[in-house]
């Protein structure tokens, strides 16, 4: 693990913590969806939680984040409450989006996690707008926008990256590039293959970053936040990773080999921080067994919260199809 900013053990237990938040309630999810407790599309983030703890540990509370599908990682990194995601996914109405977005779109207006999207690509334009109305309203936030490099193949990403350097959005591109986006090898999808080439087209500050350490995205995060709090304009981290899991749960994985997955698996991030801590001196047994143990009673504790909620009432499913007014976020 290498890195050049000032990493105390509580930082480094912190991080510890946060990867196993993501990877041990991605487990449990998988659970509840064989016995059908979740419905519909699953997308799970395993091997990938280096970018989320990495990227959140250099935003502040008031900064925004969008997210993909794929975004129980990302929700729970930037504060949402593991009892409100649990009992999203679950369909009740105590879920953070009174249980009508599910797994794919998880949103928190209070803590400005603005999605889970769906759209490949969708949440590109999104994140310039909200940056656009802090750029004005509320000068200093920051958007953290996370994609796969799937979506690069999307028109609304040449857009926006354009628009974003042309007014100096405040925004933080994050591709999670996992190589496969769906399930199509990312050279027999694109001539460049190193993402972050694309950005500097557009004369945006860019570069890569191994995806599978979260000290190095958290050092590459704060140099691209400081650069854009010092309004410069946006950045663009491509963060290569993989992911550990099928696409979806309805994925057969035919596009790639178990020998492959193995490799990667050999870097997992959460293994490789673990035996660098304990290396150095840095977490104890007793302390990382710790760790894992009020992880385990989080998960315990969210999951009876979202099983004893309710579900919406019938004649209330009408609410929210159309709006009576505008919501205005408050400052």
């Amino acid at each position: 693990m290498t890195g050049k900013i000032h990493l105390d053990r509580s930082h480094l237990h912190e991080i510890y913590r946060q990867m196993q938040r993501i990877r041990r309630l991605e487990a449990k999810c998988v659970e509840l969806y064989q016995m059908q407790k979740i419905r519909g599309f699953l997308h799970l983030y395993d091997g990938e939680e280096s970018i989320a703890v990495g990227v959140m540990a250099a935003l502040e509370p008031h900064d925004a984040v969008v997210a993909t599908y794929r975004e129980h990682g990302h929700a729970l990194a930037h504060g949402v409450p593991m009892d409100t995601i649990l009992a999203e996914m679950l369909g009740k109405v105590q879920g953070c989006c009174r249980g009508r977005g599910g797994s794919m779109h998880l949103f928190d207006g209070k803590r400005r996690f603005f999605g889970g999207n769906a759209i490949v690509g969708g949440g590109l334009p999104l994140a310039a707008g909200i940056a656009m109305a802090d750029q004005r309203l509320r000068p200093g936030r920051v958007t953290a926008c996370f994609f796969g490099e799937g979506a690069v193949g999307e028109g609304v990403f040449h857009e926006t990256l354009n628009l974003a350097e042309l007014w100096r959005l405040p925004v933080l591109f994050v591709c999670e590039n996992n190589l496969y986006a769906m399930g199509v090898p990312l050279q027999d999808s694109e001539v460049e293959t190193d993402i972050w080439r694309k950005a500097r087209a557009y004369r945006m500050p860019a570069e890569q970053v191994d995806g599978m350490d979260p000290i190095q995205m958290q050092v590459a995060a704060e140099r691209a936040v400081a650069h854009i709090r010092s309004g410069a304009g946006p950045y663009f981290l491509e963060a290569r990773t993989y992911r550990f899991r099928a696409h979806s749960m309805f994925d057969t994985q035919a596009y790639r080999t178990r020998d492959e997955i193995d490799t990667w698996k050999s870097r997992d991030p959460i293994e490789r921080l673990r035996t660098w801590m304990l290396a150095n001196h840095q977490i104890t047994l007793d302390e990382a067994e710790a760790i894992d143990a009020g992880v385990v009673d989080e998960i315990a504790a969210a999951l009876a919260f979202a099983e004893a909620g309710t579900l919406e009432p019938l004649e209330d499913l009408e609410r929210f199809a159309l709006m009576d007014n505008v919501a205005q976020e408050v400052a």
